[in-house]
């Protein structure tokens, strides 16, 4: 993955089921270089996807293969295109390297903003080795079992005025309106949310898949691609120190876990 001397980019976990769980932003690392020119919004790393290699725990177990970075994506994102186009024209959203927090808080120092070539840089040394084992892996899956389902798990903030308004619903899935995977996914998943009782939920609403799902979301190859932007305020405390709630995981989990392997058996039957 990267030099003996050098700190690992990512982990990877290789499974026995064709599913793949990304997770590119739950890394909290700062590299010590990159550090030192930021501001101490930035090391307080409080736009990460906090906990979701916890929660996810139930799919390590049941054969799932779990790929996630080591650092923050204040260092890079992994879920923008490597151009840093925007997603969703004429909204809001951080970039590739972004500049503020979703409270708009600076992240560099005076003077330190990355320049075209560090930016260059990061995206050879973090975001190129990610991509390049999320493929791989896709691949290898594909091989092996014909169809693959790439779940894209994420947690964000219930309330981030930046970008939406109100509360965010707690299950946010998206396939790129229906592009990414078998047609009905994200509806069916919202669905199974809404039997389930206790929580609220939406298909391809504010997130519609970032770029990992739009990009290798490719169902007609046989790679389905689907989204999860779970609200963090149904596992864990949203401020600081952004703990993981034991009692509301405990509750979730089960349904997390029901969605996923629902989501396997559609894409299997696709």
């Amino acid at each position: 993955m990267t030099a003996s001397n050098t700190p690992p980019v990512f982990s990877l976990h290789q499974g026995s089921l064709p599913l793949l769980i990304s997770i590119p932003h739950v890394g909290t690392q700062i590299p010590a270089d990159i550090a030192a020119t930021m501001t101490p919004a930035a090391h307080r790393t409080e736009d990460c996807d906090w906990h979701l290699d916890r929660l996810y725990a139930f799919a390590r177990r049941m054969g799932a293969s779990i790929l996630a970075p080591s650092n923050a994506r204040y260092v890079i994102d992994l879920n923008r295109p490597p151009d840093g186009a925007n997603l969703y024209p004429g909204q809001d959203t951080t970039g590739l390297l972004p500049v503020d927090t979703f409270d708009k808080e600076p992240l560099y120092l005076d003077g330190h903003l990355p320049t075209e070539a560090e930016t260059a840089r990061r995206r050879d040394a973090y975001w190129k080795p990610y991509h390049a084992a999320l493929v791989d892996e896709l691949a290898a899956l594909k091989a092996k079992h014909g169809k693959v389902l790439l779940w894209e798990a994420h947690s964000i903030r219930s309330h981030v005025p930046r970008f939406f308004e109100g509360r965010l619903p707690d299950f946010n899935f998206g396939t790129s309106n229906g592009a990414s995977a078998v047609a009905g996914l994200a509806e069916e998943m919202a669905a199974v949310v809404e039997r389930h009782g206790g929580y609220s939920a939406i298909a391809n609403g504010r997130f519609k898949g970032g770029y990992i799902t739009r990009e290798y979301g490719q169902p007609a190859q046989g790679i389905h691609a689907l989204q999860l932007e779970l609200s963090q305020i149904a596992y864990m405390e949203e401020q600081m120190p952004y703990a993981y709630d034991e009692t509301l995981a405990a509750k979730v989990e089960p349904l997390l876990q029901e969605l996923v392997v629902t989501a396997l058996e559609r894409v299997k039957a696709a």
